[in-house]
Protein backbone atom coordinates (compact mmCIF):
# COMPACT_ATOMS: atom_id res chain seq x y z
CA UNK A 1 0.00 0.00 0.00
CA UNK A 2 3.06 2.02 0.78
CA UNK A 3 4.62 1.76 -2.45
CA UNK A 4 0.69 2.27 -4.56
CA UNK A 5 1.07 5.93 -2.43
CA UNK A 6 4.55 6.70 -3.89
CA UNK A 7 3.56 5.56 -7.56
CA UNK A 8 0.06 7.68 -6.91
CA UNK A 9 2.05 10.97 -5.93
CA UNK A 10 4.78 10.43 -8.20
CA UNK A 11 2.10 10.19 -10.86
CA UNK A 12 0.48 13.76 -10.18
CA UNK A 13 4.08 14.93 -9.60
CA UNK A 14 6.34 14.08 -12.42
CA UNK A 15 7.32 15.32 -14.78
CA UNK A 16 4.68 17.95 -14.75
CA UNK A 17 2.91 18.50 -12.09
CA UNK A 18 -0.82 17.92 -12.48
CA UNK A 19 -3.22 15.71 -14.96
CA UNK A 20 -4.10 17.88 -17.89
CA UNK A 21 -2.70 20.82 -19.64
CA UNK A 22 -3.81 23.12 -22.87
CA UNK A 23 -2.31 23.01 -26.38
CA UNK A 24 -3.38 25.23 -29.08
CA UNK A 25 -5.64 24.11 -32.02
CA UNK A 26 -4.62 26.68 -34.65
CA UNK A 27 -1.18 27.24 -36.43
CA UNK A 28 1.00 30.52 -34.79
CA UNK A 29 4.20 29.85 -36.56
CA UNK A 30 3.94 33.60 -38.54
CA UNK A 31 3.26 37.24 -38.56
CA UNK A 32 0.42 36.22 -40.28
CA UNK A 33 -0.86 33.63 -38.08
CA UNK A 34 -0.40 35.98 -35.14
CA UNK A 35 -1.90 38.58 -36.76
CA UNK A 36 -5.20 35.99 -37.49
CA UNK A 37 -5.13 34.74 -34.33
CA UNK A 38 -4.80 37.96 -32.37
CA UNK A 39 -5.25 41.55 -33.45
CA UNK A 40 -6.36 42.63 -35.65
CA UNK A 41 -7.68 39.46 -37.29
CA UNK A 42 -9.72 37.99 -33.87
CA UNK A 43 -12.18 41.03 -34.51
CA UNK A 44 -13.74 39.56 -37.30
CA UNK A 45 -14.98 37.16 -35.07
CA UNK A 46 -15.67 39.70 -32.24
CA UNK A 47 -18.19 41.06 -34.87
CA UNK A 48 -19.81 38.10 -35.86
CA UNK A 49 -20.67 36.57 -32.29
CA UNK A 50 -21.95 40.35 -31.37
CA UNK A 51 -23.99 40.18 -33.96
CA UNK A 52 -25.53 36.79 -33.51
CA UNK A 53 -24.11 35.25 -30.00
CA UNK A 54 -24.81 31.37 -31.78
CA UNK A 55 -21.85 32.05 -34.10
CA UNK A 56 -19.60 31.88 -30.35
CA UNK A 57 -20.48 27.74 -31.27
CA UNK A 58 -18.66 28.24 -34.97
CA UNK A 59 -15.67 30.53 -33.60
CA UNK A 60 -14.22 29.33 -30.41
CA UNK A 61 -14.24 26.19 -28.33
CA UNK A 62 -17.55 26.77 -26.33
CA UNK A 63 -18.59 23.63 -27.96
CA UNK A 64 -16.47 21.06 -26.80
CA UNK A 65 -15.69 23.04 -23.43
CA UNK A 66 -17.04 21.72 -19.82
CA UNK A 67 -16.58 23.27 -16.33
CA UNK A 68 -15.33 20.56 -14.24
CA UNK A 69 -16.68 22.48 -10.83
CA UNK A 70 -16.01 21.60 -7.01
CA UNK A 71 -16.37 23.05 -3.76
CA UNK A 72 -14.54 20.01 -2.37
CA UNK A 73 -17.15 19.57 0.28
CA UNK A 74 -17.43 15.94 -0.46
CA UNK A 75 -14.46 14.65 -1.97
CA UNK A 76 -14.64 11.13 -2.76
CA UNK A 77 -14.76 9.34 0.67
CA UNK A 78 -12.88 11.48 2.24
CA UNK A 79 -15.28 14.04 3.42
CA UNK A 80 -15.26 17.53 3.54
CA UNK A 81 -11.71 18.70 2.71
CA UNK A 82 -11.97 22.02 1.10
CA UNK A 83 -11.83 23.63 -2.48
CA UNK A 84 -8.02 22.78 -3.31
CA UNK A 85 -8.04 19.23 -1.62
CA UNK A 86 -10.42 18.81 -4.75
CA UNK A 87 -8.13 19.67 -7.46
CA UNK A 88 -6.61 16.56 -8.31
CA UNK A 89 -9.67 14.60 -8.59
CA UNK A 90 -11.38 17.38 -10.88
CA UNK A 91 -8.13 17.28 -12.92
CA UNK A 92 -8.75 13.49 -13.21
CA UNK A 93 -12.57 14.07 -14.36
CA UNK A 94 -11.07 16.56 -17.11
CA UNK A 95 -8.41 13.91 -18.12
CA UNK A 96 -11.70 11.22 -18.74
CA UNK A 97 -13.41 13.65 -20.24
CA UNK A 98 -10.49 14.14 -22.62
CA UNK A 99 -9.59 10.23 -22.99
CA UNK A 100 -12.62 9.04 -23.55
CA UNK A 101 -15.00 11.42 -25.56
CA UNK A 102 -12.11 14.05 -26.71
CA UNK A 103 -14.03 16.87 -24.66
CA UNK A 104 -11.77 19.41 -23.63
CA UNK A 105 -12.28 21.00 -19.82
CA UNK A 106 -10.93 22.30 -17.20
CA UNK A 107 -11.28 22.21 -13.18
CA UNK A 108 -12.83 25.24 -11.24
CA UNK A 109 -12.52 24.95 -7.75
CA UNK A 110 -15.10 27.07 -5.91
CA UNK A 111 -14.45 28.98 -2.31
CA UNK A 112 -17.84 30.22 -0.75
CA UNK A 113 -19.56 31.14 1.86
CA UNK A 114 -23.18 30.07 0.98
CA UNK A 115 -24.81 27.83 -1.43
CA UNK A 116 -26.33 30.90 -2.70
CA UNK A 117 -22.93 32.63 -3.57
CA UNK A 118 -21.71 29.28 -5.10
CA UNK A 119 -24.58 29.08 -7.49
CA UNK A 120 -24.18 32.55 -8.63
CA UNK A 121 -20.25 32.13 -9.18
CA UNK A 122 -21.15 29.17 -11.62
CA UNK A 123 -24.33 31.07 -12.96
CA UNK A 124 -22.17 33.84 -13.69
CA UNK A 125 -19.30 31.94 -15.78
CA UNK A 126 -21.74 29.20 -17.47
CA UNK A 127 -22.09 31.15 -20.64
CA UNK A 128 -18.27 29.95 -21.23
CA UNK A 129 -18.89 26.65 -21.52
CA UNK A 130 -20.48 23.86 -23.50
CA UNK A 131 -21.49 22.35 -20.24
CA UNK A 132 -20.59 21.63 -16.67
CA UNK A 133 -19.53 18.93 -14.90
CA UNK A 134 -20.48 19.35 -10.73
CA UNK A 135 -18.73 16.76 -8.73
CA UNK A 136 -17.60 16.08 -4.54
CA UNK A 137 -20.71 18.64 -3.38
CA UNK A 138 -22.24 17.85 -0.15
CA UNK A 139 -26.07 16.86 0.72
CA UNK A 140 -28.58 18.43 0.68
CA UNK A 141 -26.67 21.65 -0.73
CA UNK A 142 -25.74 19.55 -4.29
CA UNK A 143 -29.54 18.88 -4.63
CA UNK A 144 -30.39 23.07 -4.73
CA UNK A 145 -27.18 23.95 -6.47
CA UNK A 146 -27.83 21.87 -9.34
CA UNK A 147 -31.62 22.66 -9.67
CA UNK A 148 -30.89 26.53 -9.18
CA UNK A 149 -28.02 26.23 -11.90
CA UNK A 150 -30.30 23.75 -14.30
CA UNK A 151 -32.99 26.82 -13.86
CA UNK A 152 -30.38 29.09 -14.81
CA UNK A 153 -27.98 28.08 -17.45
CA UNK A 154 -28.91 27.96 -20.92
CA UNK A 155 -26.43 24.87 -21.08
CA UNK A 156 -26.46 21.03 -19.53
CA UNK A 157 -25.78 21.00 -16.00
CA UNK A 158 -25.08 17.61 -14.28
CA UNK A 159 -24.09 16.58 -10.86
CA UNK A 160 -22.24 13.00 -11.79
CA UNK A 161 -21.93 11.57 -8.27
CA UNK A 162 -25.96 11.86 -8.44
CA UNK A 163 -26.88 11.05 -11.89
CA UNK A 164 -23.84 9.45 -13.61
CA UNK A 165 -23.56 6.87 -10.54
CA UNK A 166 -27.46 6.04 -10.93
CA UNK A 167 -27.31 5.65 -14.52
CA UNK A 168 -24.39 3.11 -14.74
CA UNK A 169 -26.47 1.80 -11.60
CA UNK A 170 -29.56 1.21 -13.32
CA UNK A 171 -27.88 -0.29 -15.90
CA UNK A 172 -26.21 -2.95 -14.22
CA UNK A 173 -29.39 -3.70 -11.99
CA UNK A 174 -31.60 -4.14 -14.94
CA UNK A 175 -29.32 -6.38 -16.21
CA UNK A 176 -28.66 -8.33 -12.91
CA UNK A 177 -32.30 -8.40 -12.00
CA UNK A 178 -32.81 -10.28 -15.74
CA UNK A 179 -30.03 -12.71 -14.94
CA UNK A 180 -31.09 -13.48 -11.73
CA UNK A 181 -34.84 -14.01 -12.93
CA UNK A 182 -36.28 -10.86 -11.28
CA UNK A 183 -38.74 -8.23 -12.55
CA UNK A 184 -37.50 -4.44 -11.35
CA UNK A 185 -41.52 -3.82 -10.71
CA UNK A 186 -41.92 -6.10 -7.98
CA UNK A 187 -38.31 -5.96 -6.70
CA UNK A 188 -37.84 -5.31 -2.61
CA UNK A 189 -34.58 -2.95 -2.62
CA UNK A 190 -33.19 -2.25 0.32
CA UNK A 191 -30.39 0.79 -0.06
CA UNK A 192 -27.72 1.77 2.25
CA UNK A 193 -27.18 6.07 2.34
CA UNK A 194 -29.21 8.60 2.20
CA UNK A 195 -26.95 10.97 0.18
CA UNK A 196 -26.82 12.23 -3.32
CA UNK A 197 -25.73 9.35 -5.18
CA UNK A 198 -28.67 7.28 -2.94
CA UNK A 199 -31.08 9.22 -3.72
CA UNK A 200 -30.27 9.80 -7.24
CA UNK A 201 -30.38 5.71 -7.84
CA UNK A 202 -33.36 5.40 -6.53
CA UNK A 203 -35.46 8.04 -8.38
CA UNK A 204 -33.75 6.49 -11.61
CA UNK A 205 -34.19 3.13 -10.32
CA UNK A 206 -38.22 4.51 -10.10
CA UNK A 207 -37.69 5.41 -13.80
CA UNK A 208 -36.97 2.30 -14.77
CA UNK A 209 -40.29 0.48 -13.05
CA UNK A 210 -39.11 -0.15 -9.41
CA UNK A 211 -42.23 0.76 -7.45
CA UNK A 212 -41.29 3.56 -4.49
CA UNK A 213 -43.26 1.58 -1.99
CA UNK A 214 -40.78 -1.24 -2.19
CA UNK A 215 -37.98 0.50 -1.57
CA UNK A 216 -36.72 1.00 2.01
CA UNK A 217 -33.30 3.35 2.62
CA UNK A 218 -31.38 4.14 5.02
CA UNK A 219 -29.56 6.53 6.77
CA UNK A 220 -26.99 6.44 10.05
CA UNK A 221 -30.31 6.53 12.40
CA UNK A 222 -32.15 3.32 10.50
CA UNK A 223 -35.21 3.02 8.12
CA UNK A 224 -36.16 6.59 7.06
CA UNK A 225 -39.81 6.03 7.50
CA UNK A 226 -43.19 8.09 7.97
CA UNK A 227 -43.05 8.40 11.77
CA UNK A 228 -39.47 9.86 11.64
CA UNK A 229 -39.43 13.49 12.22
CA UNK A 230 -36.14 14.41 11.23
CA UNK A 231 -36.26 14.25 7.51
CA UNK A 232 -35.16 16.91 5.11
CA UNK A 233 -37.43 17.07 2.14
CA UNK A 234 -35.33 14.68 -0.13
CA UNK A 235 -35.51 11.82 2.37
CA UNK A 236 -39.06 12.23 2.82
CA UNK A 237 -39.86 11.25 -0.48
CA UNK A 238 -38.46 7.64 0.44
CA UNK A 239 -39.97 7.93 4.06
CA UNK A 240 -41.63 4.34 3.65
CA UNK A 241 -45.01 3.43 5.85
CA UNK A 242 -43.75 0.64 7.77
CA UNK A 243 -42.68 -0.95 10.74
CA UNK A 244 -38.95 -2.06 9.68
CA UNK A 245 -36.56 -0.47 11.66
CA UNK A 246 -33.03 -1.69 11.44
CA UNK A 247 -30.96 -2.92 8.38
CA UNK A 248 -31.72 -6.67 9.38
CA UNK A 249 -35.19 -5.93 9.37
CA UNK A 250 -35.27 -4.04 5.65
CA UNK A 251 -33.43 -7.10 4.83
CA UNK A 252 -35.74 -9.77 5.59
CA UNK A 253 -37.34 -11.32 2.07
CA UNK A 254 -35.53 -8.42 0.10
CA UNK A 255 -34.20 -8.51 -3.35
CA UNK A 256 -31.68 -6.22 -4.04
CA UNK A 257 -29.14 -4.18 -1.96
CA UNK A 258 -27.40 -0.86 -2.99
CA UNK A 259 -24.95 0.25 -0.81
CA UNK A 260 -24.11 4.31 -1.20
CA UNK A 261 -22.68 4.48 2.57
CA UNK A 262 -19.34 3.17 4.03
CA UNK A 263 -17.40 0.40 4.50
CA UNK A 264 -18.33 -3.36 6.05
CA UNK A 265 -21.85 -2.49 7.09
CA UNK A 266 -23.50 -5.35 5.26
CA UNK A 267 -22.97 -7.74 8.01
CA UNK A 268 -22.36 -11.30 5.88
CA UNK A 269 -24.75 -13.53 8.16
CA UNK A 270 -27.37 -10.49 7.32
CA UNK A 271 -27.41 -11.82 3.46
CA UNK A 272 -29.39 -15.04 4.60
CA UNK A 273 -31.87 -12.90 5.26
CA UNK A 274 -32.78 -12.26 1.69
CA UNK A 275 -34.54 -14.03 -1.09
CA UNK A 276 -33.92 -16.30 -3.34
CA UNK A 277 -31.10 -14.94 -5.56
CA UNK A 278 -30.28 -11.26 -4.19
CA UNK A 279 -28.63 -8.60 -6.12
CA UNK A 280 -25.72 -6.88 -4.04
CA UNK A 281 -24.37 -3.55 -5.22
CA UNK A 282 -21.75 -2.10 -2.56
CA UNK A 283 -20.61 0.33 -4.28
CA UNK A 284 -18.69 2.07 -1.55
CA UNK A 285 -15.06 3.82 -2.29
CA UNK A 286 -12.64 2.77 -1.86
CA UNK A 287 -13.71 -0.25 0.27
CA UNK A 288 -17.27 -1.61 -0.31
CA UNK A 289 -19.75 -2.11 2.27
CA UNK A 290 -18.94 -5.88 2.42
CA UNK A 291 -16.17 -7.68 0.33
CA UNK A 292 -16.93 -9.87 -2.54
CA UNK A 293 -15.09 -12.54 -1.22
CA UNK A 294 -17.62 -12.02 2.18
CA UNK A 295 -20.95 -11.88 0.40
CA UNK A 296 -20.04 -15.07 -1.84
CA UNK A 297 -18.70 -16.97 1.28
CA UNK A 298 -22.23 -16.35 2.80
CA UNK A 299 -24.02 -17.45 -0.55
CA UNK A 300 -23.61 -19.03 -3.80
CA UNK A 301 -26.53 -17.39 -5.77
CA UNK A 302 -25.83 -13.60 -5.97
CA UNK A 303 -24.59 -11.14 -7.97
CA UNK A 304 -22.37 -8.58 -6.35
CA UNK A 305 -21.33 -5.53 -8.13
CA UNK A 306 -19.06 -2.79 -6.26
CA UNK A 307 -17.41 0.35 -7.28
CA UNK A 308 -13.85 -1.33 -7.78
CA UNK A 309 -11.98 -2.52 -10.55
CA UNK A 310 -10.24 -5.21 -8.97
CA UNK A 311 -13.43 -7.57 -8.45
CA UNK A 312 -16.05 -7.87 -11.40
CA UNK A 313 -19.12 -5.52 -12.24
CA UNK A 314 -17.63 -2.12 -11.36
CA UNK A 315 -20.40 0.43 -11.42
CA UNK A 316 -17.78 3.31 -12.53
CA UNK A 317 -19.02 5.94 -14.19
CA UNK A 318 -16.98 6.61 -16.72
CA UNK A 319 -19.20 4.21 -18.16
CA UNK A 320 -21.67 7.10 -18.65
CA UNK A 321 -20.64 11.07 -17.65
CA UNK A 322 -18.01 11.62 -21.08
CA UNK A 323 -20.50 10.14 -23.38
CA UNK A 324 -23.55 11.66 -22.15
CA UNK A 325 -21.72 14.94 -22.07
CA UNK A 326 -20.69 13.94 -25.99
CA UNK A 327 -24.23 13.38 -27.26
CA UNK A 328 -25.36 16.49 -25.06
CA UNK A 329 -22.71 18.73 -26.44
CA UNK A 330 -23.24 17.38 -30.32
CA UNK A 331 -26.30 18.51 -30.76
CA UNK A 332 -26.54 21.61 -28.25
CA UNK A 333 -28.75 20.46 -25.39
CA UNK A 334 -30.07 23.05 -22.99
CA UNK A 335 -30.56 20.62 -20.23
CA UNK A 336 -29.84 16.50 -19.66
CA UNK A 337 -33.14 15.72 -19.04
CA UNK A 338 -34.24 11.94 -17.69
CA UNK A 339 -35.19 10.46 -21.46
CA UNK A 340 -31.43 11.14 -22.33
CA UNK A 341 -30.47 9.76 -18.87
CA UNK A 342 -32.71 6.67 -19.47
CA UNK A 343 -31.38 6.60 -23.28
CA UNK A 344 -27.69 6.05 -21.63
CA UNK A 345 -28.42 3.66 -19.10
CA UNK A 346 -30.49 1.45 -22.09
CA UNK A 347 -27.44 2.16 -24.30
CA UNK A 348 -25.00 0.82 -21.34
CA UNK A 349 -26.45 -2.49 -20.68
CA UNK A 350 -27.12 -3.78 -24.33
CA UNK A 351 -23.85 -3.43 -24.47
CA UNK A 352 -22.77 -5.91 -22.19
CA UNK A 353 -25.24 -8.44 -23.61
CA UNK A 354 -23.11 -8.45 -27.13
CA UNK A 355 -19.82 -10.37 -27.63
CA UNK A 356 -16.70 -8.79 -26.29
CA UNK A 357 -14.20 -7.41 -28.65
CA UNK A 358 -10.60 -9.08 -28.09
CA UNK A 359 -9.01 -5.39 -27.58
CA UNK A 360 -11.44 -5.19 -24.54
CA UNK A 361 -10.48 -8.00 -23.33
CA UNK A 362 -6.58 -7.37 -23.61
CA UNK A 363 -7.54 -4.15 -22.19
CA UNK A 364 -9.10 -6.17 -19.10
CA UNK A 365 -6.28 -8.25 -18.75
CA UNK A 366 -8.98 -11.49 -19.15
CA UNK A 367 -9.40 -14.34 -21.23
CA UNK A 368 -13.06 -14.18 -21.31
CA UNK A 369 -16.01 -11.75 -20.68
CA UNK A 370 -19.58 -13.22 -21.66
CA UNK A 371 -23.38 -11.86 -20.06
CA UNK A 372 -23.21 -13.44 -17.22
CA UNK A 373 -23.46 -12.71 -13.16
CA UNK A 374 -19.42 -11.60 -13.94
CA UNK A 375 -20.34 -9.58 -16.44
CA UNK A 376 -23.62 -7.67 -16.06
CA UNK A 377 -21.79 -4.16 -17.44
CA UNK A 378 -18.71 -2.87 -19.97
CA UNK A 379 -15.67 -2.43 -19.41
CA UNK A 380 -14.67 1.43 -19.38
CA UNK A 381 -12.19 0.74 -22.27
CA UNK A 382 -14.79 -0.90 -24.36
CA UNK A 383 -14.66 1.30 -27.67
CA UNK A 384 -18.45 0.82 -28.71
CA UNK A 385 -19.53 3.18 -25.82
CA UNK A 386 -18.56 6.68 -27.41
CA UNK A 387 -20.61 5.81 -30.27
CA UNK A 388 -23.78 3.90 -28.60
CA UNK A 389 -24.05 6.13 -25.56
CA UNK A 390 -23.56 9.20 -27.48
CA UNK A 391 -26.21 9.12 -29.99
CA UNK A 392 -28.53 7.10 -27.77
CA UNK A 393 -28.17 10.49 -25.26
CA UNK A 394 -28.00 12.91 -28.65
CA UNK A 395 -31.28 11.04 -30.59
CA UNK A 396 -33.18 11.18 -26.95
CA UNK A 397 -32.15 15.16 -26.92
CA UNK A 398 -33.68 15.99 -30.13
CA UNK A 399 -36.55 13.62 -29.71
CA UNK A 400 -37.63 15.27 -25.90
CA UNK A 401 -37.49 18.66 -27.45
CA UNK A 402 -34.47 20.25 -25.40
CA UNK A 403 -31.58 19.83 -28.52
CA UNK A 404 -30.97 23.04 -30.65
CA UNK A 405 -29.38 21.28 -33.60
CA UNK A 406 -30.34 17.92 -35.02
CA UNK A 407 -28.06 14.60 -35.19
CA UNK A 408 -25.76 14.83 -37.30
CA UNK A 409 -25.72 12.66 -40.47
CA UNK A 410 -23.73 9.86 -40.18
CA UNK A 411 -23.54 10.78 -36.21
CA UNK A 412 -21.42 7.48 -35.15
CA UNK A 413 -23.41 5.43 -37.38
CA UNK A 414 -24.37 1.94 -36.34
Amino acid sequence: MADFKQQALRYHAEPTPGKISIEISKPAETVTDLALAYSPGVAEPVREIAADVDNVYKYTAKGNLVAVISNGTAILGLGNLGPMASKPVMEGKALLFKRFANIDSIDIEVTHRSTEEFINTVANIADTFGGINLEDIKAPECFEIEKELIKRCKIPVFHDDQHGTAIVTAAGMLNALEIQGKDIRQAIIVCMGAGAAAIACMELLIKCGAQREHIYMLDTKGVIHTRRNDLNQYKQLFANNTDKRTLEDALTGADVFVGVSGPDVLPPEALQLMAEKPVIFACSNPDPEIKPELAHAARNDIIMATGRSDYPNQVNNVLCFPFIFRGALDVRASVINDEMKLAAVHAIRAIAKEPVPQEVLTAAKVGELSFGSSYIIPKPMDPRLLPRVARAVAEAAVASGVAKLNVPDGYYAR
